[in-house]
């Protein structure tokens, strides 16, 4: 019996959690993750030439690159990014550095072997070997000296030529719809705190600085009618100034009885009865 109230309990949830926050969590609010996609197996990849070392999945319906550690999905102008390729997707706010260098037709060159008018001879690359080995063949520079990209009769393209591809490419991204949309998102969403803000919090630049200067001032000026200690005093100070009255000291009065009884009698000027 409770075994089968808890897998009613579970079967509840699953019902109602959407499945990708239970796949994985995104720091961005609001921001849902790419569908997962089923691997019957570790994809093998192959490297893309004239890249800063990108490999690619050529045997999945939707593009999955490898790159620096990370695996890289694009998903409705958005891109996430994974340490591993069927999980723990992420969304990430930028395009990648590698995308620009990656050729927009490279699964039509994939398909025919060629790779602009030369033989491409490929090489699928195991999950576990790429693991293995990816940080070394990009410190060694392995594919472009010893295997020329796997090209025959390679000629690497000047610099001048891949700068303007580079920029060409990038004009393509971001002319697409979905890229579009979601750039009009992320704006909506930056505008939003400034309209929550009430209007009377909001202090324009030249109010901020205005009680920093008032602040300077105080700290500069004396206060006023006073001068600093030990420093002269002003002509109108002394001219104000006058000398203090000298006060005649005033012998403390004694009571009428004491000085009765206290008076001498004067010789000779005894009273007359």
């Amino acid at each position: 019996m409770k075994r089968l109230v808890f897998g009613t309990i579970l079967l509840a949830l699953a019902s109602i959690v959407p499945v990708p926050t239970m796949a994985g969590v995104d720091v961005h609010i609001g921001i849902s993750l790419p569908p997962p996609i089923v691997f019957q197996a570790p994809p093998s990849v192959i490297v893309l030439p004239d890249t800063n070392y990108v490999y690619v999945a050529p045997d999945i319906g939707v593009d999955i690159f490898f790159w620096n550690g990370w695996w890289w999905r694009p998903w409705e102008g958005r891109w996430y990014r994974s340490y591993y390729y069927d999980r723990g997707w992420a969304y990430y706010n930028y395009v990648p550095p590698f995308y620009y260098d990656v050729d927009p037709g490279w699964r039509g060159h994939y398909r025919d072997h060629n790779w602009y008018g030369h033989r491409w001879n490929y090489e699928h690359i195991p999950h576990r070997h790429l693991q293995q080995n990816w940080k070394s063949w990009e410190h060694d520079r392995y594919w472009e000296r010893q295997r020329s990209w796997d090209v025959q009769n390679y000629q690497p393209r000047p610099q001048q030529q891949m700068q303007e591809l580079r920029q060409q490419r990038q004009r393509q991204y971001q002319q697409r719809p979905e890229v579009q949309r979601h750039q009009q998102e992320m704006q909506h969403r930056q505008r939003q705190p400034q309209a929550q803000q009430p209007q009377g919090q909001q202090q324009s630049p030249s109010q901020v600085r205005q009680p920093q200067q008032q602040q300077r001032q105080q700290q500069v000026q004396p206060a006023e009618g006073k001068r600093p200690q030990g420093g002269p005093a002003s002509a109108g100070e002394q001219k104000k100034a006058k000398p203090a009255k000298k006060v005649k000291p005033v012998a403390p009065e004694e009571d009428h009885d004491s000085r009765e009884g206290r008076r001498p009698a004067e010789k000779g000027n005894a009273p007359m009865r």
